[in-house]
């Protein structure tokens, strides 16, 4: 770091010492990294877990070529150092900002278009809760599965960071949510968000309450991160012309599905994945939030939901949290 004299040389991380258990991930010492052309070094406050975390930890989601190795999709923070070519971001600024992997550090380098201001009024910890969510909503929901105002949107685990995030945004813009979850505490904390029906999965069957609550017409837009079984139920749950999007395959990569449901009710079925995207891509995500929705932000209208907050050298205790599946909205880790 000789080119910025005023940065340390060496920061603490959270590494994956091996494939495994959430006990896997220790504290190391790292060199702080360098931002390279077009890239901002962030002073990390805080950091957002999210499920791929869990996945790279157990060996089952490789970071893309060229990402830091370490965890953490998402982080916020000042701006400690600006790399050649970055034209909008001045060290100082606070930033919220989506990252390739090395979240769980006291330093990250990010793309400076793939970062966006900390809403004002945000904490550091409210922000680190919302770009991976963010961006990951608003691609699958709203450009993927194109959910339009008075349309109706099925969410599967309502409670996620992911869920938290879809149902405030589909309010937000005027639709109808139905959202599925584990328990009767989790539904009525999908109902406090704004959910117009939350169907406990345990003890309901979604398809039939899908259908009776939108008298026989199904979901419009159908945001899935379970796959498995579910493939063809949500087939059932849709809606004539209905739009299916796989963000997850929590439930099981492969799916008996009824095709001929996909051909006589005119479904699409699509997915995506965030983190192997490009630069590029993520930008244009970043720039259509900070005009669409971080308005809605600063005016508290949508919020992260946090459920943990805990600090980064006791990251493995948010991956059990996480994996214990109890959580409502967002666990973040406090890095101050």
């Amino acid at each position: 770091m000789a080119a910025y004299p005023n940065l340390p040389a060496r920061m603490t991380v959270i590494a994956i010492s091996q494939p495994g258990g959430p006990m896997v991930l220790k504290p190391e010492r790292r060199d702080v990294p360098v931002p390279g052309e077009g890239e901002i070094l962030i002073k990390v406050r805080a950091a957002g877990v999210n499920r791929p975390d869990v996945l790279q930890r157990k060996g089952a989601y490789p970071p893309p070529p060229g990402a830091s190795d370490l965890p953490g999709l998402e982080v916020a923070g000042e701006v400690a150092a600006t790399g050649p070519g970055v034209k909008r971001w001045r060290v100082g600024d606070q930033v919220c900002a989506l990252a390739p992997g090395g979240g769980y550090a006291e330093y990250c380098k990010v793309h400076e278009s793939n970062a966006l201001p900390v809403p004002a009024g945000f904490t550091m910890t409210e922000a680190a809760a919302l770009p991976e969510t963010f961006f990951t909503v608003w691609h699958n929901v709203f450009e993927r599965g194109a959910l339009k105002p008075g349309e109706t949107l099925l969410v599967h685990g309502g409670t996620s960071g992911i869920g938290t995030t879809a149902i405030q945004l589909a309010k937000a813009f005027g639709s109808t949510v139905i959202t599925t979850a584990g328990s009767d505490e989790k539904c009525a904390a999908c109902l406090k968000l704004g959910a117009d029906r939350a169907i406990n999965y345990r003890s309901e069957d979604f398809v039939a309450e899908v259908k009776h609550f939108t008298e026989g017409r199904g979901a419009d837009v159908i945001l899935d991160m379970v796959g498995g079984d579910y493939v063809n139920r949500n087939y059932s749950a849709a809606a004539i012309a209905g739009r299916i999007v796989q963000i997850a395959v929590q439930g099981g990569a492969t799916a008996q599905a009824d095709v001929s449901k996909l051909m006589v009710k005119r479904l699409v079925h699509t997915g995506s994945t965030l983190r192997p995207r490009t630069i590029e891509f993520k930008g244009a995500v970043a720039a259509a939030l900070e005009s669409q929705v971080w308005p809605l932000l600063e005016k508290r209208q949508v919020a992260p939901v946090l459920d943990t907050i805990l600090p980064l050298k006791e990251a493995w205790r948010a991956h059990e949290r996480m994996e214990e599946g109890a959580h409502i909205g967002k666990i973040v880790l406090d890095v101050a």
